[in-house]
């Protein structure tokens, strides 16, 4: 039986940094390849080591495409066993971070299973490509093991320490840039191994006790309603979405708050743990990956947790929407109006429309602390994929708000792209019976989905809370093969966009 312990004891990758040019004795040596065939090699090698390695990758065709990956034995000259060649990619001086974290991520999931240790010899020059090259260690060594019988999970063991070679001009800043990016990938594992889990085993209320685990012995605080709870207060949404299941909704309400916090950032996750549809019941192929549909809350929780971790001098408050979409005798039907949390009324049309009406009641609640930035992340709507594809993010909102979020992605590696909420399609949410629907117009359902949400951001002082939405419904789940530091299944996408929303917010 899988407890929250095993959640939380994920692999970890031992980071740490050199001024060796080629780093100490490890199971591989890691070097990198530019985009025209060139081997970046550290300017101090010597001489006759940087020939010989040179020779190696010309007689091994090397390519500098990125995922890019070529394994061969080492030279007598070089004290590892193997090198890996990856390629750095071709791109603007401001895609060089996110090169590396690809780089370096795809090196490291090519060595499952082939070395323990690894020194990374990529060339970086500056604090930001040291922490992108630990970012992409600590992301690219992962692997699902936690259902794995045990002889199956040690049959491909990640790496288990791995050296990132640094100018010796960095000095202390490489340090502390490689415990910062330890801390991201912590994060980013913690939330791919959440949504990977079975839905029989991440339950609402098991998510909800690992998050109260893993707030042990931190500075977080957690509260968990559950349905009593949630009944008392009114929280309609939560309550119609989970009424057909035997496993109750939860909210769960975390928070990282600082002695003189700078700012306050909430994050609203929902956290759909099966998606059935409903009543409005889903194709069987469509629900195969539906255990994905928690994928919001689970990066909410781990990037509260983070931020913790980094000692972010921002309040950070993350409320996670817990419920279980199954048709029943009890489950909420098309054409049913739930009081919301808000005061709202809204006729369920489609109950697949679902995570909205989750999220509408942690947005509410989110609100009344009036936080100085306000986010939903969520897997919501196939529309996205079809207007995106699966890699990209679709944020809506606020202006000011819409745009930080998409320069913080940006900045983390975390592709994104600002989309509007046409007020031409707002009376489509109109109901005649209720105050809202929570389907409207067909077309555009990304959009629809945001103006819905839109109508549970609170005012404070006579104007709307500043707020952004991010829809992650492909990015999240990773259906093909992996690529760079992406895994299949759970990707983590979103948790170091909100790291950088909060620190941007610190700054």
């Amino acid at each position: 039986m899988t407890t929250p312990q095993d959640i939380l004891a994920t692999h970890e990758v031992r980071l740490e940094t050199s001024t060796k040019p080629l780093g100490a004795s490890a199971d591989a040596l890691v070097l990198g390849v530019r985009h025209d065939g060139e081997l970046a090699v550290p300017s101090d090698v010597k001489a006759g080591v940087r020939r010989r390695l040179t020779e190696l990758a010309e007689r091994a065709r090397v390519s500098g495409g990125l995922d890019r990956v070529l394994v061969v034995p080492a030279p007598d000259e070089v004290d590892a066993r193997s090198v890996v060649f990856t390629g750095l990619g071709r791109g603007e001086d401001d895609e060089r971070g996110e090169n590396l974290r690809q780089a370096a991520g795809a090196a490291a999931r090519t060595l499952r299973g082939a070395a323990e240790t690894a020194v990374f010899a990529l060339p970086v020059a500056s604090e930001t490509e040291v922490q992108a090259v630990a970012e992409g260690i600590g992301l690219g060594a992962f692997n699902y093991v936690t259902q794995k019988s045990r002889t199956a999970s040690e049959a491909d063991a990640p790496l288990s320490a791995a050296t990132v070679v640094v100018p010796k001009n960095l000095g202390k800043t490489a340090k502390d840039a490689v415990i910062r990016a330890a801390q991201v990938a912590r994060a980013v594992r913690l939330t791919r191994t959440l949504v990977d889990l079975s839905p029989d085993t991440a339950t609402p209320e098991f998510v909800a006790a690992v998050a109260t685990t893993a707030a042990k012995g931190t500075k977080v605080s957690v509260e968990v309603l559950a349905e009593k709870e949630l009944a008392r207060g009114g929280y309609g949404g939560l309550l119609g979405v989970g009424r057909g299941s035997v496993n109750g909704p939860r909210l769960v309400k975390l928070q990282w708050s600082p002695a003189r916090p700078k700012k306050h950032v909430a994050l609203v996750g929902k956290g759909i743990t099966f998606d059935s549809g409903g009543l409005s019941l889903k194709p069987p192929a469509s629900m195969m990956t539906m255990k994905s549909d928690m994928a919001g809350a689970a990066a909410v929780l781990s990037t509260v947790l983070a931020a913790a971790a980094l000692q972010l001098p921002v309040t950070v408050t993350g409320w996670l929407c817990l419920a279980e979409n199954l048709p029943s005798g009890s489950a909420t039907r098309p054409g049913d109006v739930l009081s919301m949390f808000s005061g709202h009324t809204v006729e369920v049309l489609n109950t697949d429309a679902e995570g909205r009406l989750v999220l509408a009641d942690g947005l509410w609640a989110a609100g009344q602390e009036n936080p100085d930035l306000l986010l939903d992340i969520a897997t919501l709507t196939g529309a996205q994929m079809a207007a995106l594809g699966v890699r990209t993010a679709g944020i809506m909102g606020d202006d000011a708000a819409r745009e930080r979020v998409v320069r913080a992605a940006s900045r983390a590696g975390e592709p994104a792209w600002p989309m509007p909420l046409p007020e031409h399609l707002r009376p489509s949410l109109d109901s005649f019976v209720a105050d809202l629907k929570n389907m409207g117009d067909k077309y555009g359902g990304m959009l629809v989905a945001g103006l819905f949400l839109r109508e549970f951001v609170p005012e404070q002082r006579g104007r709307r809370i500043p707020w952004a939405h991010i829809d992650i419904a492909g990015p999240s789940f990773n259906e093909s093969q992996p690529w760079g530091y992406t895994p299949k299944e759970g990707t983590g996408f979103g948790v170091r966009t909100m790291l950088a929303v909060a620190q941007d917010l610190a700054e």
